[in-house]
């Protein structure tokens, strides 16, 4: 039997424009040849490539690699991250047909096994985008996301995958290049979709390596998102957060000003700091998580203090 080093957890531009009206629309600047060529240098076997509510950029990076004979030892899987109706997140591995955005899990996770396809449950105890609880629907768990910087929801998802005898795996949820394989995950199969999925179903998968994104990898990443998404955020700012309005609008004028400077490295180091606060108040004292759902910037930063 043989095994596949995997990507399960990716994204490129196809996935900009997808992402949802409570998101920047630009979410990834990675092109099909950069991903092709990254997972090509790390001797990946497989990636599945799980753009933000939609199947699109799938057929158009297959045809690439077909066209190009130093990737045919690559195999590109179908796969999709959907929103669900509360905002929350799951991967469908395997899809033929894009399922849409705004559906209930439940709905979801049906349309899935109607594909005769896998359900995973990513980060599923983020701030954001989580599925918590509810996880326990999916047939796999995501128990490390390298995006969880906080580290305790990647335990808690730890936790929650060996309580309910869910299979665990871990994903790079890579949007700038060279997080792109940072968690590998090993199957046990051939390198054929239909062996794949059985692997994954049957819990003959594990985790070869993981990793965190670095602290210049996400930077690199929001500065991409801001960059492009300067007038939505000026929108957004001023339809969810009028008070504090003034405030943000200057941290985009400074930002303008010099996006290379130190003092951004120091938002981001006060910025996980409080994450871990508020992610150890959450998953570990059993706070409600709706009072960070709810995007309140004065309600977020009351529980981060």
């Amino acid at each position: 039997m043989d095994h596949i080093r995997a990507e399960l957890h990716c994204h490129n531009l196809f996935s900009n424009f997808h992402v949802g009206e409570k998101e920047p629309p630009f979410d990834c600047n990675i092109t099909i040849t950069e991903q092709l060529e990254r997972c090509r240098t790390l001797g990946l076997g497989a990636m599945f490539v799980t753009n933000h509510n939609t199947l699109n950029g799938y057929t158009q990076i297959l045809e690439y690699k077909n066209d190009h004979v130093k990737y045919k030892d690559i195999q590109i899987y179908p796969a999709e991250e959907i929103t669900t109706d509360t905002g929350a997140h799951v991967i469908a591995y395997g899809i033929h047909d894009e399922i849409p955005a705004g559906l209930p899990l439940e709905e979801i996770v049906d349309e899935i096994r109607r594909q005769d396809a896998i359900s995973c449950a990513p980060h599923p105890f983020s701030l954001l985008d989580a599925l918590r609880e509810k996880a326990q629907m999916c047939d796999l768990i995501e128990v490390f996301n390298s995006n969880n910087v906080d580290v305790i929801s990647n335990a808690r998802a730890t936790k929650f995958s060996m309580e309910h005898n869910k299979i665990g795996v871990a994903g790079s949820d890579s949007h700038v290049l060279s997080t792109l394989g940072r968690c590998v995950n090993l199957l046990e199969a051939e390198n054929n979709l239909d062996d794949a999925l059985y692997s994954m179903r049957h819990g003959k998968i594990s985790i070869l390596s993981t990793g965190y994104a670095r602290e210049k990898e996400t930077l690199e990443h929001i500065k991409y998102k801001i960059n492009n998404s300067k007038d939505y955020l000026a929108e957004y700012i001023r339809e969810h957060y009028p008070n504090s309005e003034w405030m943000l609008s200057l941290l985009l004028r400074i930002y303008d000003a010099n996006q290379n400077s130190y003092l951004w490295s120091l938002v981001y180091k006060l910025a996980v700091f409080l994450m871990k606060r508020v992610s150890r108040k959450i998953n570990l004292l059993d706070y409600d998580p709706s009072e960070i759902a709810s995007r309140n910037l004065s309600r977020m930063l009351k529980m981060a203090i």
